[in-house]
């Protein structure tokens, strides 16, 4: 068995799997829920775990936009820019986020509290341009109203 080196909760998550390909998912998932993110080691110790390649996990594991490779902040704000979206100003608000706020897509502010994605669709396209802040949607935004959201729900956390 390989060493785990920063993730003890990993082997007891392991142990529970079964050593087969058709796991996969599943076991990112688990581990996706257990540590809130899918760290490098836990790629490596579930291809150990599964025998399977290396490549095939990591493939997965970015095909599928559910499964995060870096920890997110304490809440996290999704701001579509999918092509409705982006036609009425998503990009602007996503500026606005970075500027105001410091947060860039895939980085945890220096404060740790929150997190930014960008995301291409959220199925909401009729409320273009959309923004999810802790998986409750906002639609028909400016700039100005995405801001103005984010600081009432800093200020409440």
């Amino acid at each position: 068995m390989r060493e785990n080196k920063g993730f003890p909760e990993l082997e007891e998550l392991l142990i529970s799997w079964p050593r087969e390909p058709r796991a996969l998912i599943p076991l990112l998932q688990a581990v996706q829920e257990k540590l809130g993110y899918v760290p490098q080691e836990a790629l490596e110790r579930a291809a150990h775990h599964l025998k399977a390649p290396l490549s095939q996990v990591y493939g997965v594991a970015t095909f599928y936009a559910q499964f995060k490779l870096t920890p997110r902040g304490g809440w996290h704000i999704k701001v579509c820019l999918g092509t409705a979206c982006h036609v009425k100003g998503g990009m602007e608000i996503v500026e606005q986020i970075q500027r105001k706020f410091g947060l860039h897509p895939g980085e945890i502010a220096k404060n740790p509290k929150a997190s930014l994605e960008i995301v291409r669709c959220l199925g909401c396209c009729s409320l273009a341009p959309v923004m999810v802040l802790e998986n409750k949607i906002f639609g028909r935004l400016t700039p100005e109203k995405a801001l103005q959201l984010i600081e009432e729900f800093y200020e409440q956390s």
